[in-house]
């Protein structure tokens, strides 16, 4: 952080900005004689000191306590540009709010001992399944961009029930929009953005599993397609109506009912090696 204030002490500044919010003088001062905050040289801030505007402190701010997500984030593949996973249920691609060691980069990048591991993609938090990353920094954008120009073939499944009359294959072209913050996505009337080729590939009593290619990549557009054709993925949290008992079971240690939708496969051309790649996901639906 930066100090704003230039009133004051040090620690009178520090409390006053945004990143100590919620932080207490008793919890600042503790933290300071443990030698967990600095300055630019890595020596111990003297909190009673005046405060200067514009030095830089660095402190320790204390992680959110993370439920263990209980599953193994297995390697599909290595070299010296890419890593490709096994994403399990749960786990978030990288930190984001609550989710920070939980995640599958932290967690990798500890396991293979690289700090510069990166996604080059991500896939939801509920969402299993085939996951790839960059293995150097000047991989990452040439990877990306495959994602971004939409020459990566996605293939995904899905546990859901069977409808009757849903003649299949079908191709679903909507226009799906989420606003920030909301928890669900929507359709609304416009231009199409979201296009996704469903069809059945195999039965299990009154479910179905169904083979989703996605043609473009918004948030939860295979759940919005899905749960529009009034075969909602089992496991859904959100749609077709929000279940605030099933979302909220992960944070309390329940991964008794997952998402039923595993990104299945991805084939592309290897940017760097020129190679075809296809990398599947060894994980399987119920």
């Amino acid at each position: 952080m930066v100090l704003r204030s230039g009133e004051g002490t040090v620690g009178d500044a520090m409390l006053a900005a945004p990143a100590c919010a919620g932080l207490t003088a008793a919890d600042l001062w503790a933290r300071a004689e443990r030698g967990q905050v600095l300055d630019v040289s890595g020596e111990r801030v003297d909190l009673a000191a005046p405060a200067t505007p514009g030095r830089p402190i660095y402190f320790y701010r204390d992680l959110p306590t993370e439920t263990e997500i209980p599953f193994e984030l297995d390697i599909i593949h290595v070299d010296d540009d890419l890593v490709v996973v096994d994403k399990p249920h749960f786990l978030a691609t990288m930190p984001r709010g609550a989710h920070v060691v939980q995640t599958a980069l932290v967690r990798l990048r500890r396991q293979l001992d690289n700090p510069v591991l990166s996604p080059v993609h991500r896939l939801d938090r509920l969402t299993a399944g085939v996951l790839m990353f960059s293995a150097r920094p000047a991989a990452r954008a040439p990877y990306q961009q495959l994602f971004a120009e939409r020459l990566v073939s996605k293939e995904y499944r899905a546990r859901a029930p069977i409808a009757e009359g849903l003649d299949l294959p079908v191709t679903v072209r909507s226009r799906i929009m989420k606003d920030a913050g909301d928890l669900r996505a929507r359709t609304e009337p416009g231009p199409e953005n979201a296009i996704s080729t469903i069809d059945l590939v195999d039965t299990a009593g009154d479910r179905g599993i169904y083979r989703l290619l996605p043609q473009t990549g918004r948030t939860h557009q295979l759940r919005v397609h899905m749960s529009g054709l009034g075969v909602p993925i089992d496991g859904d949290p959100l749609y077709p109506q929000v279940r605030p008992e099933l979302a909220a079971a992960p944070d309390h240690g329940d991964f008794s009912e997952p998402l039923q939708l595993l990104a299945y496969a991805v084939e592309f051309d290897d940017p760097l090696s020129g190679a075809r790649r296809r990398f599947v996901s060894g994980r399987s639906l119920g």
